[in-house]
């Protein structure tokens, strides 16, 4: 009779509800995190909406049309004219417009019509990039042509995911703007013997003379899924060609002993000049588009490279014990390498490797990306912040500031998709909560110049609402579209919206190797391409209580039992 009625009430109690009570044990981490009420989930999606749109409104009143909103002082910032060589901002801001033009999916994502409509109509009335500004060829890529294309491909659905989206009138004028800049950014693809491109370029008069001759993996190495989508809309093989020459050269320069990447390449020779490889800055997003770009254009070159990678990083990277879950031994982390040996090379990691998690879950790799977030949600809770560099062996930064990144927002987010967990509901709630209590200004929200002190930096990034406030919002959105067909849509290494269409994975004349069009694995329903999902990390939590504790220790915060009982 107990064992029916305990299957009876296990399956009708919701995911989010207390079924750690049938464990017969207390324990403080299922206490806490072991359910998440539907008036809880309805509050947090309802605060991500209001950050989003107090950023956005705030950006407006005080800062359009310059790139950025200076939060604390409520005004504009545009590139700095004066300090040519400040490329801190000269890299991002092109005074075109940035934070608007980024924005622009998130509107839509969050079905606001009326704003959409005329926000693309501002960035068709202002944006013009026939200024000699000097930029990233990578920020440029990432930030404002993936929005744009994003944008124009959901104008162009005929089937209205997101509401009716479509201007009055509007005749493909950001695909237009897009091929604008994309044609301006192609001069630094010239003169290079490797066909890595310059890292910068002026958008009037072409490679500036005083270009370096080096580039990091990930800045020439994440352009595909921008420059393939716009080659394939505009069936112009030039953009795509150039892109996945890039992948090819790299590629072709990986160590030959350990199949590695470094992290800074001359472009003219081939050698690398930085040898540390790792899953943060200078070569997170390369690892990303090779996945990625499988999935968006079904080339099976892409999906080799992928895998070889991601077997190789894990050989030589991954330190600690075997399983996430299982066994005795330090906690599993991924450390910086010696590119020619494999060798430790330093005791940091960075906060975009924090994104690496949601890699782990496209691919499959559900246990492994648990274990990855946890570390980091652990180095959240210590500093109420991600520190651009934490030093795991000395367990504090060696870089205190957190400019509002979203990658630790964007790997929890993944990862609630694939498990239904509500532990990542907890975390959600948990980053919101600092996020206003730390970073929230009179009209923004601003970097944080150091997370001991709190002290603020008066500058909020376009990615904050491109991605830290999408994530956030599309986490809590159970119902959004995006979220009911997942498998439809691949999110650009700056968080824009890319649709999986047969459009860009059918043969085109100038591409043999192109294929028809062929379903996409979806993580949460299709098990022949990735681990199970352990019924513990669906339905109790997502790691074991020893080793979040142990994960908590690692980075010398107090053990949440004892914090309970104090």
């Amino acid at each position: 009779m107990y064992s029916c009625l305990f299957l009876v009430i296990l399956c009708w109690v919701p995911t989010v509800g207390r079924l750690y009570l049938f464990k017969g044990t207390w324990d403080p981490y299922d206490s806490k995190y072991g359910q998440f009420s539907e008036r809880e989930r309805l509050q947090m999606l309802e605060m991500s909406r209001e950050m989003f749109q107090f950023g956005y409104d705030n950006y407006m009143k005080y800062a359009f049309p310059e790139d950025e909103l200076n939060p604390i002082d409520c005004n504009g910032r545009g590139p700095d004219y004066d300090n040519p060589e400040n490329i801190n901002i000269n890299d991002v801001l092109g005074d075109y417009v940035l934070t608007l033009v980024d924005s622009l999916d998130t509107l839509a994502i969050m079905g606001n019509s009326s704003e959409f409509k005329k926000a693309v109509g501002l960035v068709i009335e202002y944006v013009d990039f026939d200024k000699s500004n000097t930029v990233q060829v990578f920020e440029a890529t990432i930030r404002i042509l993936g929005s744009l294309l994003s944008a124009h491909l959901i104008i162009e659905d005929k089937t209205e995911p997101f509401g009716e989206m479509r201007p009055k009138h509007y005749n493909n004028e950001l695909l237009h703007l897009a091929h604008d800049l994309a044609a301006r950014l192609l001069p630094a693809f010239d003169g290079t013997a490797t066909g890595i491109p310059y890292p910068r370029v002026n958008l009037q008069d072409g490679v500036p003379t005083n270009c370096i001759n080096e580039t990091c993996t990930a800045g020439a190495g994440t352009l595909s899924l921008e420059f393939g989508v716009l080659s394939r809309l505009l069936d112009d093989p030039v953009y795509e060609s150039k892109a996945r020459r890039v992948v090819k050269a790299l590629w072709k320069y990986r160590s030959n002993v350990t199949g590695l990447f470094g992290n800074v390449i001359d472009i003219q020779s081939g050698e690398w000049t930085g040898i540390m490889s790792g899953l943060g800055a200078g070569l997170d997003s390369f690892y990303e588009y090779l996945l990625k770009s499988y999935i968006l254009f079904g080339e099976e070159e892409d999906l080799k490279m992928f895998n070889e990678t991601y077997e190789t990083i894990k050989y030589h990277m991954r330190r600690g014990r075997f399983k996430c879950n299982d066994g005795s031994g330090n906690p599993p982390i991924y450390v910086n390498v010696n590119m020619k040996t494999g060798e430790t090379i330093n005791t940091w990691i960075d906060s975009l490797q924090a994104a690496w998690s949601g890699v782990q879950v496209l691919n499959g790799d559900i246990d492994e990306a648990i274990c990855c977030h946890a570390l980091y949600y652990s180095i959240w809770r210590k500093y109420g912040a991600i520190p651009e560099r934490y030093n795991w062996q000395s367990k504090a930064p060696d870089i205190r500031f957190y400019p509002l990144r979203p990658e630790f927002v964007e790997s929890t987010y993944f990862l609630y998709q694939a498990t239904k967990n509500p532990f990542y509901f907890h975390v959600g709630r948990d980053i919101i909560n600092s996020l206003n209590e730390h970073t929230r200004t009179e009209c923004g929200y601003a970097t944080v110049h150091d997370v001991f002190t709190r002290e603020l930096e008066d500058r909020m990034e376009s990615f904050f609402l491109s991605e830290t406030c999408k994530y956030l919002y599309l986490l809590f959105d159970k119902d959004n579209h995006v979220n009911k067909e997942s498998s439809r849509y691949v999110f650009s290494t700056e968080g824009h919206i890319l649709p999986v269409d047969g459009r860009f994975r059918k043969r085109n004349s100038w591409n043999e190797n192109s294929i028809e069009s062929i379903p996409v694995v979806d993580v949460r329903t299709n098990r022949s391409n990735c681990d199970s999902i352990p019924t513990q990390s669906r339905y109790f939590l997502p790691m074991k209580s020893e080793y979040l504790e142990q994960m908590d220790l690692a980075v010398g915060l107090e053990a949440f039992d004892s914090k309970i009982n104090s």
